[in-house]
């Protein structure tokens, strides 16, 4: 019988009781591992009930012994990484080292949040007027809500329940149904951490789910990852029913290579970043911008030959520089794409359709796909693919390589390899991009500083983990307060008591 994942409400499994449920498939073989029951409105609102209920005593915990919840999750995710970067890689096909990254970059947040006490910490002045003490403090918002991915199951829902759990607040997690299974594993080790039962629950579910979840007025504020008309979709509902939206959306990522970059360091990034995952990442580079043609030509020729070294298989064999996508329609996808760029006039260097794997005939892989001399009307540059596909779209000098990346409707990242300072400062300060690397190809910030792309890769005023996220998981309530002394009653007294002007310092 097939295993069904449960939904993880009130601190423990539940089984659903609305009859639809969509398949988990194990990538690598492409079989049907698992069903994922896709809840109700009436469920989404019992889940919300649960989290409104265990909210307010889990906000009246000192910061400090939310914190320790913390540290005492962390001890356990690094007790039983294994097992769950073999749970992570089974359901999305990644190999089982870049599983263990994806856990590692989503607790490397949650270590950040232990400061809550520090960060949590409002502003004081005193003697702001006569007798007058002005101060501030950050109060949670109440019950919360991530909406994450696919291609970083464990990450980006620690990157959203971290700072949000930290700062008080209630989390409800609805992760993509694809791979729902680390998820609950994370929900329950946050209980076994001493996390009280119902301030994480994770539902799992589809539209009705998530259109639930934006409009029910008890939440509070609402955090997405994924495609940008979704992102687009969320923060536009969301802020219609009166709540915070933190939605980051799709991506197309360039890698600028000067003439003076170093060729081998810039090989060896764009195939790691442009082929690690699959492609799965929205902070993959997708678009290599060699500036001339001299340069152009030789990365073209390495890059050829290195696309042909790559080692495609099971996402838990040990040799395998990446696995298999996460579904048979993500590889129909791509595939289309790479037949349009071939009919657009790119020149298809590496072809990676019909890619199989002896002994996993019938999982989802694709091999290494390379295209040359793409323009920027084309689809396979416009489009953000999300596969095992990179492009080299030429640039005859540095104004017009800036100039496309700046141009580009997405924003997200954007690396510059190079040796001269001057044009990697100049770049950096210039271009039009959210996150940006300088000979670094993947410039995903580390977690004390914040995540969000620009233009059409990002809604809302708050990025992703940093200080950020406790700013946008708060809402700041200022205090004014005065105990005068005997001669302030005095003057008061004096002057009549009541003053039907407007107060001021002096």
């Amino acid at each position: 019988m097939t295993r069904m994942i449960p939904h993880f409400i009130g601190g423990t499994a539940v089984e659903s009781s609305g009859g639809r449920v969509a398949d988990v498939f194990e990538p690598s073989t492409g079989a049907v591992q698992a069903r994922v029951p896709l809840a109700t409105a009436d469920e989404v609102r019992a889940v919300i009930d649960n989290a409104e209920a265990a909210q307010p005593e889990w906000a009246a915990t000192n910061p400090q012994k939310r914190a320790r919840v913390l540290m005492k999750f962390i001890e356990l995710v690094h007790r039983d990484r294994d097992e769950l970067a073999r749970l992570l890689s089974s359901e999305h096909g990644k190999t089982l080292e870049d599983a263990k990254g994806d856990i590692q970059r989503g607790i490397e947040v949650i270590e950040f949040c232990i400061g809550a006490p520090h960060l949590l910490k409002g502003e004081y002045s005193t003697g702001a007027g006569a007798g007058i003490d002005v101060y501030s403090m950050r109060q949670p918002l109440g019950v919360v809500a991530g909406i994450t991915p696919f291609n970083f199951p464990a990450m980006i829902p620690l990157w959203k329940a971290g700072p949000a759990l930290a700062a008080g607040n209630a989390f409800v997690l609805k992760p993509s149904e694809r791979d729902p299974s680390v998820p609950v594993r994370l929900a329950e080790l946050f209980i076994e951490a001493g996390l009280p039962a119902g301030v994480f629950n994770v539902v799992h579910g589809d539209k009705e789910a998530v259109d639930t979840i934006l409009t029910d007025p008890r939440v509070r504020a609402v955090g997405f990852v994924g495609s940008t008309p979704i992102a687009e979709y969320i923060y536009a509902t969301a802020a219609a029913h009166g709540k915070r939206a933190q939605c980051f959306g799709g991506a197309k990522n360039h890698l600028i290579v000067m003439p003076d970059a170093d060729l081998d360091q810039v090989v060896d990034a764009l195939i790691g970043s442009g082929y690690g995952s699959a492609g799965e990442r929205c902070m993959a580079i997708s678009v290599a911008v060699p500036v001339g043609d001299e340069i152009a030509d030789a990365l073209a020729a390495r890059l050829t030959e290195r696309v042909r070294e790559l080692k495609v298989g099971p996402s838990l064999a040990d040799d395998v520089d990446y696995g298999p996508l996460v579904t048979r329609a993500a590889v129909e996808r791509v595939e289309g794409y790479i037949q349009q760029g071939i009919d657009e006039g790119a020149t298809l260097l590496a072809d990676g359709r019909g890619f199989t794997v002896e002994g996993h005939e019938d999982g989802f892989y694709l091999g290494p796909t390379l295209f040359d001399h793409v323009t920027t009307d084309m689809a396979i540059y416009r489009e953000e693919i999300f596969g095992p596909v990179l492009v080299i779209a030429r640039a005859p000098d540095y104004e017009h390589a800036l100039a496309m990346a700046s141009d580009h409707e997405y924003g997200n990242g954007v690396a510059i390899f190079t040796r001269d300072g001057d044009a990697a400062r100049d770049f950096a300060a210039r271009v039009n991009v959210g996150m940006v690397g300088v000979n670094v190809p993947i410039p995903v910030p580390i977690a004390y500083f914040t995540f969000g792309g620009w233009k059409n890769s990002g809604f809302g005023d708050l990025n992703q983990h940093g200080a950020d996220a406790f700013r946008f998981y708060t809402k700041t309530k200022t205090v004014t307060s005065r105990w005068p002394s005997g001669i302030l009653r005095q003057a008061q007294a004096e002057s009549g008591g009541a003053s039907f002007v407007i107060p001021t310092m002096h």
